[in-house]
């Protein structure tokens, strides 16, 4: 089957359900609070949407420790719900995809219960290891959440490796019916019509052969001979040619720690590449060292660089060269998703929360690539900041230097935690900010009174209408699916200038990143008072080719 590449004219919306919005009342977010907001999706200016896991699933992840990968959790309203949404979705023209999670899965999944008992075919489904002779470990990895990579199993006597939680076995890809069973998961959804998959942390899935020790990374130990490991192209090539090739489908893929280089090996175009977009998380780092919770002063430089590296389609300077991935592969464009804290509180200001919170819709949707917008983005939700540390859910957070004291760790969970982007999804200003008739499953931010989806709906000029504006923009201009990228005031701390150019048509985006005012000059070769003003997020602007820029201040303009 042809792949038609429908997504490069879409732009997704992620939802992660559990706090999306609940439908029947118990406190959970469900499918069938879904159902009723695909018209609001709609309108927003939405074409797919990108559901974090429903499958069945312990919790000790939020989702991402699956138990049974062909069944809908009942709490998020078990198959008949999800048949509903995937047609209610397919009704309005949307798309649907789903998070596909096989780096690892629950303890509690039967494949693992299974393997520990040493039962056939499933002895190996794992990757286990004895105690070295001396007692230790079978190596020196870390796990990304809790601790070292190894579990001590009393029944089968031997360690099983977890890059994540301790409930999440890692699966041994290596067997080849482990792959047999990706590819029925794979098959099972698309025959039921998902249109897609989210694959989780996928370029972790193939491991060194000899699980060798890691003596080079002081953090992260290990993550060299599992990131981009030695058969995870065969692997994903396989998965393409016995499943996803016979279908008109989108991938995309989690990808820590990858350059535009290392991406073109997956996204390159051809009738056989084997994703068809990459999740980077370098514009994520543009406050942080590789986490968010190794927290630094934010840097526009270094968040141009992120942008800028991946949309460059020709050599601008030394080294540039291994960026030229536009024209080759596509991007997926997001500040926010459910794994990093909210983008205002970060980039922006909370202060200046609506003037920034248009700002960086700007400064990210004009780009090249497929735009993600997360749930509660569009309308502006900032950061969730409790009284206690032991408010926090996840497992991720509450395991971050347990051994500070509690007021250094409450202020380092305030900036990073992703559980500000797990909070209920703020709707009106009533009870549990309209999430739920129930008692809400987490904590609903406080600030729902005067930050919700209603009194957003109801501001012409709120956050919201300005996102619907900007979509609406993006998809009228085809300079922005196809033109080029220039960027401009490289040096700059405060402004982001870009252009994208076709023959037909110039656009020019000015995004002010700091609420001082900043002297703009056009480049040499734009004169604003030729090109119509389409966007901004002040009143009474006018095309001046040199002005003073007002807190947090975008505009966008076109020549044709």
């Amino acid at each position: 089957m042809r792949h038609t590449r429908w997504f490069k004219d879409m732009v997704f919306y992620q939802i992660w359900p559990r706090s999306f919005r609940d439908g029947n009342g118990d406190g959970i977010g469900d499918l069938w609070g879904v159902l009723e907001k695909l018209d609001y999706l709609k309108e927003l200016g939405i074409d797919g949407v990108w559901f974090s896991p429903l499958y069945p699933s312990p919790g000790a992840d939020c989702g991402y420790d699956i138990s049974d990968y062909m069944d809908i959790a009942p709490e998020y309203g078990g198959m008949e719900a999800f048949r509903a949404v995937l047609e209610g979705l397919h009704q309005r023209g949307m798309k649907l995809v789903m998070d596909l999670v096989v780096n690892h899965t629950s303890d509690e999944h039967e494949w693992f219960q299974k393997s520990r008992r040493r039962i056939e075919p499933y002895t190996d489904y794992y990757i286990w290891r004895p105690a070295k002779p001396n007692g230790k470990l079978p190596n020196n990895w870390d796990s990304h959440f809790e601790g070292k990579a190894w579990q001590w199993d009393d029944l089968r006597q031997e360690y099983y490796l977890h890059l994540f939680a301790v409930k999440q076995p890692d699966l041994n890809m290596d067997n080849p019916l482990v792959r047999t069973e990706v590819k029925k998961i794979l098959k099972f959804w698309l025959d039921l019509g998902v249109d897609g998959f989210r694959e989780d942390v996928i370029t972790f899935i193939s491991k060194k052969e000899g699980l060798p020790d890691d003596h080079l990374f002081p953090i992260f130990k290990g993550i060299r001979f599992y990131n981009h490991g030695p058969h995870i192209h065969e692997y994903l090539q396989e998965f393409r040619r016995d499943v996803l090739e016979n279908y008109d489908c989108m991938t995309i893929a989690e990808a820590p720690l990858v350059t535009p280089q290392r991406a073109l090996d997956y996204i390159e175009e051809s009738d056989t590449n084997e994703i068809d977009m990459m999740i980077q998380f370098q514009c994520m780092c543009a406050d942080c060292f590789f986490t968010d919770y190794m927290p630094r002063s934010f840097s526009l430089k270094r968040l141009r660089r992120a942008f800028s590296s991946w949309q460059k389609s020709h050599p601008s300077g030394l080294g540039d060269w291994q960026y030229k991935l536009a024209g080759r592969g596509w991007n997926a464009l997001y500040l926010e998703n459910h794994d990093h804290p909210r983008v205002i509180s970060r980039y922006g200001s909370e202060q200046y929360r609506v003037e920034s919170g248009k700002m960086l819709a700007v400064s990210y949707l004009f780009l090249k690539g497929t735009p993600f917008i997360y749930q509660g983005q569009e309308f502006g939700m900032t950061n969730w900041r409790p009284e206690s540390t032991s408010m926090y859910e996840d497992v991720q957070t509450r395991n971050q230097h347990p051994d500070w004291p509690e007021e250094k760790r409450l202020a380092l969970y305030h900036r990073a935690s992703r559980d500000s982007a797990r909070t209920p999804v703020q709707w009106t200003d009533g009870e549990h900010a309209g999430f739920t008739t129930g008692t809400p499953w987490f904590y609903v931010n406080e600030n729902y009174t005067s930050i919700n989806a209603e009194q957003a709906l109801h501001d012409p000029d709120s956050i919201l209408n300005f996102y619907k504006k900007a979509i609406a923009l993006r998809k009228s201009l085809p300079v922005v699916r196809d033109g080029s990228y220039q960027e401009y005031y490289r040096g700059s701390d405060k402004l982001y200038v870009y252009a994208r150019e076709t023959k037909e048509q110039k656009l020019l985006v000015i995004c002010s990143f700091t609420d001082k005012p900043v002297r703009f000059q056009a480049p040499y070769n734009f004169s604003l008072g030729d090109m119509k003003l389409l966007l901004t997020n002040y009143d009474g602007t006018r095309e001046e080719n040199s002005f003073l820029t007002r807190p947090y201040e975008a505009r966008v303009y076109l020549y044709e």
